[in-house]
């Protein structure tokens, strides 16, 4: 019977290291030597830091002192922003009959441009029936006229060329996707930015006027405020006594 090893990407840490020893390196990259495992864990416990060994193949292993959890962490995302600026770049397909009026052309021409601007390639293939067949310059007519309406955006990649019934054209964008995707994050951090300064402003006025009003509440119950109406009530019975 022949048990499966499990083979694992995650570097041994702290007791899962079994050597006797290892050449240890600092928190700071320092080169500390090569010493006991039992006191390079020793040192890992002192300084509340984790020892991980990161070269396994060497003689002896080579194993650092850091905070593994930390490390883990910033791995996770250094690999995050490596996928986000990778140009992962789709092919997006648009199909077009011949006889296509206007209205249904600006419909999928923006859809182009949405494609487009998104960082994507676009196939654009156009349908041909029966007699169409026969005069296919129509369809090349056709992507030439989508082609200079989206330059601004896209540029052609391959040419119009016939496939059976059909007639092909790739577009392709002219910037990159992860600089469109830039474009966006920073403009989301403007418009968060602008709501919480708007926030900030509303509170800042709902907190003054509560304030003020306040203010107005403990004039008009002071002691003094009190007194003076109570002479000049006074005052005012005793001119009607007379």
């Amino acid at each position: 019977m022949r048990i499966g090893v499990i083979i694992s990407d995650e570097p041994r840490i702290n007791d899962e290291i079994r050597v006797s020893q290892v050449r240890l390196i600092g928190p700071n990259g320092e080169q500390v030597g090569v010493i006991a495992t039992s006191v390079a864990l020793n040192l890992a416990k002192e300084a509340n830091l984790d020892l991980v060994e990161v070269a396994p193949n060497a003689k002896p292993p080579v194993a650092k002192l850091i905070d593994y959890g930390k490390f883990k962490y910033n791995e996770k995302i250094k690999a995050r922003e490596a996928r986000r600026n990778q140009n992962t770049a789709e092919i997006k397909e648009i199909r077009f009959r011949l006889k296509i009026d206007d209205h249904d052309f600006e419909v999928k021409k923006g859809h182009v441009v949405r494609f487009l601007n998104g960082g994507d390639k676009v196939k654009v293939t156009i349908m041909l029936r029966g007699r169409e067949q026969s005069r296919p310059i129509g369809g090349v007519e056709l992507l030439q006229r989508l082609a200079a309406d989206v330059e601004e955006y896209g540029t052609i990649e391959s040419k119009p060329k016939q496939e059976g019934r059909n007639i092909i054209m790739t577009l392709a964008p002219k910037g990159k996707k992860v600089h469109t995707q830039s474009e966006q994050r920073r403009r989301g951090a403007e418009s968060r930015a602008e709501r919480q300064a708007r926030q900030a402003a509303r509170l800042a006025a709902k907190q003054d006027a509560q304030a003020q009003a306040v203010a107005e509440a403990k004039t008009a119950f002071s002691p003094s405020t009190s007194n003076q109406k109570h002479i000049n009530k006074e005052g005012s019975n005793a001119e009607d006594e007379n």
